[in-house]
């Protein structure tokens, strides 16, 4: 096998344990906020500082693996999530719930930049969309894994016992990932073919300042930026409330809820490996600047569609439905967000990244905070979706704008700052 399926293989377990770490406090969701006396509002904090946290450091993580290396950076991240999400089992109330998640969003800032910088420095411009692709329908099976794992575990041993469970995975990943992963392909005695011209191509991690402030002033990057903040009012929901709703919005049983929350992850799974290779093959086909964007805008358009019925159906069934063709839609797009992010970034993807992940997960504090604040208000949970659906929907337009052939070139060195 080449060597750098190898390495996708390892960031594609990487994928599925962050997100079995994530939505397990969205299942848990309902028998935490019982069990600790926590409203609606308070909930909407508690998924919020974690994005909060995510976001604040997002671009100085992303900027440390383009620097030192993702296989030390990695291994930090993983390290440090997995203590935090055993550390989530022992909370005894609403305040230390709020620091744990947001010293576990601390932890956790700079995972998928960072497995981005890894497919920049493994994979040629022709793969590397279907390789985010791949990461990302990781990313899905985790959450559709976690309430197969996490409803049975808390039926029989309590909510805090799955935190406990899952925090050990990352620590065998972060072992396996240190021990195998180099960061340069030169650094892999007895490779050919492709992985050898691959190594030939590809630069080290970059040991000087970052070019931030010549980001900051790019309006590709700020597109990209915008895209995916208003993406993320929309997708943090699966993340968040998607349980909570089924429950309490829909009257589904804990049973029942624990089924048809995986069917969007499921979904999302498959649309995000063929939104990947439709990426790649679109921008060979029509160039890499509108290959990007029809992929990202169709599937951002459709998802917006799918949440506007979701909010207006009366009937549960449809709801669920709708909910799963509104997050596979919208995962049809992801492959190609950060393949723009490499496409633009070059050198400096690990920056990019986490720039764009920087403004996503603003918009997926803010989803999740208004979203508590606004079923309170409205007495629904229906309504407060259809806000969530107009952000994909303008979402969409904003992918129009980004431009993948624009790539990041950096200022003078005298106008370069440090991350």
């Amino acid at each position: 096998m080449r060597y750098r399926y190898r390495v996708l293989g390892l960031l594609f377990l990487l994928s599925i344990i962050t997100y079995l770490d994530r939505v397990c406090i969205s299942v848990a969701g309902p028998r935490i906020q019982k069990d600790l006396s926590i409203t609606p509002p308070m909930w909407g904090w508690v998924m919020g500082t974690f994005t909060l946290a995510y976001a604040l450091f997002e671009i100085p993580t992303g900027a440390l693996g383009d620097r030192i290396g993702t296989r030390r950076v990695l291994t930090r991240i993983v390290l440090w999530w997995s203590a935090f999400t055993t550390l989530t089992g022992m909370v005894s109330g609403y305040s230390t719930l709020l620091v744990t998640r947001f010293l576990f969003g601390v932890g956790e800032a700079g995972a998928y930049p960072n497995s981005s910088a890894s497919i920049h420095r493994w994979f040629p411009a022709t793969e590397r969309a279907r390789a985010q692709g791949t990461v990302f329908m990781a990313s899905r099976i985790g959450g559709a894994l976690a309430p197969l794992l996490v409803v049975p575990i808390q039926f029989h041993y309590g909510w805090r016992a799955s935190f406990w469970c899952f925090g050990g995975l990352g620590v065998l990943w972060a072992v396996l990932w240190y021990a195998f992963y180099r960061d340069n392909p030169t650094e892999i005695r007895g490779l050919s073919g492709e992985d050898l011209a691959l190594a030939n191509d590809t630069p080290r991690p970059q040991h000087k300042r970052m070019p931030l402030k010549a980001a900051l002033r790019n309006g590709n990057v700020w597109a990209i930026m915008l895209m995916y903040h208003t993406y993320c009012w929309g997708s943090h929901f699966y993340i968040s409330w998607l349980h909570t709703y089924l429950e309490k919005g829909r009257g589904f049983s804990e049973q029942q809820m624990g089924l048809f929350s995986m069917f969007p992850f499921i979904l999302g799974a498959f649309a995000n490996i063929f939104g990947g290779f439709a990426s790649d093959t679109l921008a060979r086909k029509f160039g890499l600047k509108w290959g990007r964007r029809i992929a990202g805008s169709l599937g951002l358009s459709l998802s917006g569609m799918f949440l506007l019925a979701t909010a207006l159906t009366p009937n549960r069934i449809a709801a669920v439905v709708f909910l799963a063709l509104g997050y596979g839609s919208m995962d049809f797009m992801v492959a190609s967000a950060w393949a723009v992010c490499l496409d633009v970034g070059q050198q400096y993807t690990g920056m990019v990244s986490g720039m764009m992940n920087t403004a996503g997960q603003l918009g997926s504090f803010l989803s999740s905070v208004v979203f508590g604040y606004l079923v309170v208000y409205l007495h629904s949970y229906n309504t407060p979706i259809i806000l969530l659906a107009t952000m994909v929907l303008i979402s969409a337009l904003l992918f129009l704008r980004i431009n993948a052939t624009s790539q990041l070139h950096p200022a003078p060195e005298a106008e370069l700052t440090r991350v």
